[in-house]
């Protein structure tokens, strides 16, 4: 069922401009919906800013000292104390420290379970809408608590990099037995996109590995024990929890925020004399070397979310608009990387820059494998005749990625 036009805009921060601007309609029976511009809009142009209908940090990332709000994922460090965790450097001293956004004085812990919120005003809006039936209380170090075995049964199965977190499951649950209107959140979550029976088995093993039929059952008896409702009993079947794993493992958008690096942006924006910017931003280079040698690529506070609109957007290798974070928050903002005529399709690249440049057979493992489609993209169609072969520079160097991960992997689990 199709989500009515008011229910599809309602996360945006302007519903009216967002709705006057773009909209979502069927293409076919094998891209689905599709969004589309009724306006023009320029390079550079923000199409909508979105809120999700449920996110959350991933759990391995929160617990290697990820400091994030539990509702909005704001980072909850400073720009220099997220520095001196990530350069190893504890004596570091930023310049220009009044850049920094982040208000530790702001942070607000539930009463209850400790969780932390950026403002008073994510602690009401997550209690309001799922915490209060998510909340620990006492027992949130309890290691018996069906909801902590739920978190770490889905960590011994999902080890970083993390793609997704069970607790987007878990919200969405909450957010609907909290709701006094629960046939209407039921509707939202209806709005995702469905898979058949074996997409649905393709998106659970990518997520779990090999053995995932075990701990796709282990992890349906932890779910239903924690969070059992009558109404959703459909989500609580074998078939249901494995649809409802496909629709987070499909939908789910990549969040990340980090106070530093939205402190480096705004000394970016600075005017300073030639001298104190060469200066400022030779100090930076070295911080990011810095952070480099002793830290690697985990930067970000990350996790994912849901977003009505957003989910919309179909993949091209040549996409015109992309999602960032600039709020250092949830919030989504759709950008246009090219001018988008009325009636033109908004495409986004699920694919990241670097993958994008590899060839077209590499790019089509890359979404067969993730997303489970062929892409048609001009660009994928202006490739047909290459041969389907992926380069032995591509091949090395995905064999050197799945190697640094490991390494990554072993060097960070020392370290939690």
């Amino acid at each position: 069922m199709a989500a009515p036009v008011d229910d599809r805009f309602s996360r945006c921060v302007d519903p009216a401009k967002a709705s006057n601007s773009v909209e979502a309609r069927f293409i076919d029976k094998v891209k689905g919906k599709g969004l589309f511009a009724k306006r023009p809009f320029k390079k550079g142009d923000t199409i909508f800013i979105e809120q999700p209908l449920v996110s959350s940090q991933f759990l391995w990332n929160a617990l290697y000292k990820y400091r994030a709000c539990e509702h909005c994922l704001r980072a909850l460090e400073t720009a220099e104390e997220n520095a001196r965790r990530l350069s190893g450097l504890p004596a570091l001293s930023l310049p220009h420290p009044e850049l920094c956004k982040v208000h530790p004085d702001r942070h607000q812990a539930c009463p209850h379970c400790q969780v932390v919120y950026c403002s008073v005003e994510c602690r009401q809006a997550a209690w309001e809408q799922y915490h209060r039936l998510l909340c620990l209380g006492s027992s949130h170090q309890d290691p018996d608590h069906p909801l902590n075995k739920l978190q770490d049964a889905w960590r011994s199965m999902h080890y970083p990099p993390e793609t997704s977190s069970i607790m987007i499951m878990a919200k969405m649950v909450a957010s609907i037995k909290q709701a006094q209107d629960k046939e209407r959140w039921q509707r939202l979550f209806s709005h995702f996109c469905s898979r058949s029976a074996n997409e649905e088995e393709e998106i659970v093993h990518k997520l779990l590995g090999e053995k995932f039929q075990g701990q796709l059952s282990l992890l349906r008896n932890l779910f239903s024990t924690a969070l059992y409702e009558d109404r959703l009993s459909q989500w609580f079947t074998p078939e249901g929890f494995r649809s409802l794993f496909a629709l987070v493992g499909t939908n789910g958008q990549g969040i990340g925020t980090s106070s530093l690096s939205q402190w480096v942006h705004a000394c970016d924006a600075l005017e300073l004399p030639g001298q104190q910017r060469e200066q400022l931003d030779a100090f930076i280079d070295q911080l990011y070397k810095d952070i480099d040698k002793e830290t690697g690529d985990f930067l970000n506070c990350e996790g994912s979310g849901l977003f009505l609109l957003q989910s919309s957007c179909n993949h091209s290798c040549v996409p015109n608009a992309e999602a960032s974070f600039p709020d250092n928050n949830f919030l989504l903002h759709l950008n246009a990387l090219s001018d988008i005529g009325p009636g033109e399709e908004i495409c986004i690249s699920y694919l990241d820059v670097c993958q994008r440049d590899r060839s077209r057979h590499s790019r089509h493992k890359i979404l067969r494998e993730n997303y489970l489609f062929i892409c048609s993209c001009q660009k994928c169609m202006s490739q047909v005749q290459e041969a389907d072969m992926t380069s032995e520079e591509e091949e090395e160097e995905e064999e050197e990625e799945g190697e640094a991960e490991g390494d990554d992997m072993e060097d960070e689990m020392t370290d939690v």
